[in-house]
């Protein structure tokens, strides 16, 4: 078992193995203690899943509920998530016990703040079944549900206990599900190690390695920033353009889709405007193609500047722009939103 220890406001482990669900219960027990869990997933999950899990916390001695939603992006919403509240409380659940996201990348977000939330805070165990989440959203405590006005408005930040990766569950991914998992793995290539384009030759067959070395560089930059107020920043290397293509899309392009085709706007603009050579460009859109994954958007550089500025990374007049150097460096932009556009225009 790899075992990558997070040290942030709480000190948690990311355990990564094959067949670790059905541990799942002995693990929680030994991470959080507790008596009742709430057991957070989508409808799909829960066919594939929670028989197991639910043995599993059951032979741990675990008195426990489950709260399902229909999967996707439209569930993330501010009334999923008080019904999610209602469930906690409905069942009992005291500031002893926890909430287990058993899921994707939206699971881990909603569960996340239902605990963050409840009675001030409570314990909470992500247990990823993505590729994405595994590599990313399970990692660093960032919660949230979406808002009408745009994405993760309203969150907190809130560690988990711990977060359980069983990559067996990939193998019920469908493709362009784990394809979206690859985006955020390109994009760590693209920040801190080039040497993941390698792997992610044949992702599948490597995934287990992809998961290893994504969590450790994502355990640096948080511990480096747990709070998002500096380094943290350059995660969201292609989030802002991704998140201005989810919501003018109304979250019908997949979050991994909409990274992908932000870092390639990214790179090329970069580029464009002499800030990386046109090699790394190039790099970044092959790697993003050979994956299935989409470069190019039909959304205008003024429909993605209007978009942008709804989006929790403005400060003030500024967007935080994250831009590609080369590939294993990128730098933090301050960029005037009346700058935006023009930026864009040329990555488009």
């Amino acid at each position: 078992m790899t075992e990558v220890e997070i040290q942030a406001s709480k000190t948690y482990s990311v355990l990564i193995e094959r067949g670790l669900l059905a541990s799942a219960g002995r693990l929680i027990r030994e991470k959080c203690g507790g008596e009742k869990l709430c057991v957070v997933c989508g409808d799909t999950v829960r066919a594939l899943y929670g028989a197991a899990v639910g043995e599993s916390l059951r032979a741990a001695g675990y008195d426990g509920c489950f709260f399902t939603y229909p999967p996707g992006e439209a569930s993330k919403t501010v009334a999923t998530y008080a019904a999610l509240l209602n469930c906690l409380a409905e069942n009992g659940l005291t500031r002893t016990d926890a909430v287990i996201a058993l899921g994707g990348g939206v699971t881990g977000d909603l569960a996340g703040f239902a605990a963050a939330t409840f009675l001030r805070g409570i314990r909470y165990v992500q247990i990823p079944t993505t590729l994405l989440a595994m590599i990313d959203s399970s990692v660093g405590g960032k919660t949230a549900v979406d808002l009408p006005a745009g994405k993760n408005l309203a969150g907190a930040f809130w560690q988990p206990s711990a977060v359980l990766c069983d990559p067996d569950t990939l193998d019920t991914l469908p493709d362009e599900f784990f394809a979206d998992g690859c985006a955020e793995a390109v994009k760590y290539a693209v920040l801190a190690a080039p040497e993941l384009l390698e792997l992610l030759k044949a992702p599948r067959a490597d995934a287990r390695a992809v998961i290893e070395k994504c969590v450790a560089i994502k355990r640096d930059f948080v511990q480096r920033d747990e709070f998002d107020t500096g380094e943290r920043q350059k995660l969201n290397l292609g989030h802002t353009v991704g998140h201005a293509i989810e919501k003018l899309s109304g979250f019908s392009v997949s979050h991994g889709r909409a990274v992908a085709t932000g870092l390639a706007v990214m790179a090329r603009a970069a580029a464009a405007h002499g800030a990386c050579d046109a090699g790394t460009a190039e790099a970044v859109e092959t790697a993003l193609a050979r994956l299935g994954l989409p470069t190019r958007t039909e959304y205008s550089a003024a429909a993605l500047m209007t978009a942008m500025l709804s989006d929790k990374k403005r400060r003030g007049g500024t967007v935080a722009l994250i831009v590609p150097r080369a590939l294993g460096r990128c730098d933090i932009v301050p960029t005037p939103a009346d700058a935006l556009a023009a930026f864009l225009e040329k990555g488009l």
